[in-house]
């Protein structure tokens, strides 16, 4: 499912995209499509942009300054790596980028530095132990490639940090700890973990419900991870994580209580702020909590006869891609609601908080191969092979808006870059592997425009314009 355009619902073709072409850098990639990769890029020190374009043969690697103007290139052949895709880059303190490039089929990176001002490259092989442990995800922080591994037996996760040309690999051990599923009954970490697959959140952007119904989170924060567990309809079990040294320090934050069991429950964690809630079809319960003291700092009990105060957009419901619809009253979005996988997502841009609280789903539809419904009788009976099943993904929200202080406020939704995004890259057919890089004002659409052959980046910025 892809991220929700929620701004459609009331600007469904109107509102200005407020895009700008930046830049455009002629290249012809020869499409082949399961061969070519884009990756932009920014060094956090020096605030330069990189652009990465890989074809079958050949790695184009695009320098930008600050604001925006080419200021160096370097096309390099795929020596080494052929066969492998592109996994993520680092920068080291000489500026430098250096490519991790991934093979699943041979368990391991390759790693190469590129140097700019001699166009010339080093190469080495990081080999994986596969036979032990398998990639949950792999991030970028502060100029250095993460790769975070889970173990098949062993009660731990192991954290590579690359830097500057090093692999610093940091062990997580978690067997000290108790786990409980949703039954209370007692499992393992990797038990855990494999009923309910880490997710990782994206620092300072904003996560779409399909990644944040996830009941385990990783949040990724300078020299410090968070995990969030919420398997138990009861608590959210988090783990704070120092990487320096990889010491563990467990915290648990209880989901608040109403007059029934919760159906469906879900956390969410945003600078230094628990936001919980869970949901039956009679009440919601919703509860942001002080992260270091556990304190209540917001509280809200919405019952199915209530009017929910703090949504600032109507409460909808849609299926797959299409536009969304209203859901009338809160009785029926509860009782919705209660039957998904629940997910709760915060985002903070210059002006606001934006909170989207829902849950999606999926439903099977049984027609006939004459496009009726296997309950219509009106056609008589058809032999069982004359029907099929059509499985539908659907997602159940409202959005509210928030001060930075936790106010309430009245002010409508205001589209985000990255639903202008989306919506750009679904209207124009011409884009080719698309890649998207924020910034600290505006976020960036690289793309590989098929009909002019040019490389394109394209500036977005929050908000109508």
């Amino acid at each position: 499912m892809k991220q929700i355009f929620l701004f459609l619902v009331f600007i469904y073709s109107t509102v200005s995209l407020s895009q700008t072409v930046l830049t455009s850098y002629p290249i012809d990639l020869k499409i082949q499509k399961e061969e070519c990769q884009t990756l932009n890029a920014e060094n956090v020190i020096t605030h330069d942009v990189f652009a990465f374009i890989a074809s079958r043969d050949s790695l184009t690697i695009l320098k930008y300054n600050s604001a925006l103007f080419l200021n160096d290139k370097f096309t390099t052949n795929r020596q080494y790596v052929e066969n492998r895709s592109l996994m993520g880059y680092s920068f080291s303190e000489d500026g430098n980028p250096t490519l991790y490039w991934f093979s699943p089929q041979e368990s391991s990176i390759i790693v190469i530095k590129y140097y700019f001002e001699t166009k010339t490259t080093k190469a080495l092989k990081f080999t994986l132990p596969f036979e032990e442990q398998s990639v949950i995800t792999h991030y970028q922080k502060d100029n250095n490639f993460y790769l975070f591994l889970k173990y098949k037996t062993k009660q731990a996760l192991t954290v590579y940090i690359f830097k500057n040309g090093l692999a610093d690999e940091k062990l997580l051990d978690f067997s000290s700890f108790i786990f409980r599923d949703r039954k209370t009954q007692q499992k393992t970490f990797n038990q855990i973990l494999n009923e309910n697959p880490i997710e990782k959140m994206d620092s300072g952007e904003y996560n779409p419900l399909y990644k944040v119904v996830a009941k385990s989170k990783l949040y990724t924060l300078p020299n410090r991870l968070i995990l969030t567990l919420d398997q138990s309809p009861r608590k959210t079990q988090l783990f704070d994580i120092n990487l320096e040294n990889s010491e563990i320090k467990e915290k648990t934050f209880l989901q608040p209580l109403g007059e029934k069991n919760p159906k469906t429950s879900n956390s969410f964690y945003h600078e230094n702020k628990l936001y919980q809630f869970n949901v039956n079809s009679n009440e919601l319960l919703f509860d942001i909590k002080d992260y270091n003291s556990g304190e209540s700092l917001k509280s809200f009990t919405v019952l199915k006869n209530d009017t929910i105060r703090f949504n600032n957009s109507p409460l909808l419901t849609q299926i797959e891609n299409r536009r969304p619809k209203e859901i009338k009253n809160t009785g029926r979005f509860l009782k919705e609601l209660a039957a998904t996988d629940a997910g709760i997502s915060v985002f903070k841009n210059k002006k606001n908080l934006f909170i989207t609280l829902g849950g999606t789903g999926s439903s099977t539809k049984t027609v006939s191969m004459n496009g009726f419904n296997m309950f219509d009788d009106y056609f008589g009976d058809f032999p069982s092979n004359n029907y099929y099943n059509i499985d539908s993904n659907y997602s159940v929200f409202f959005e509210s808006v928030w001060t930075k202080k936790l106010e309430l406020t009245t002010e409508a939704h205001e589209p985000l870059a990255s639903d202008k995004i989306f919506y750009f890259i679904d209207t124009h057919k011409e884009i080719f592997i698309p890649n998207i890089l924020k910034l600290n004002n505006y976020s960036i659409l690289g793309y590989y425009d098929i009909t002019a052959k040019q490389y394109v980046l394209r500036k977005f910025t929050d908000g109508f314009e």
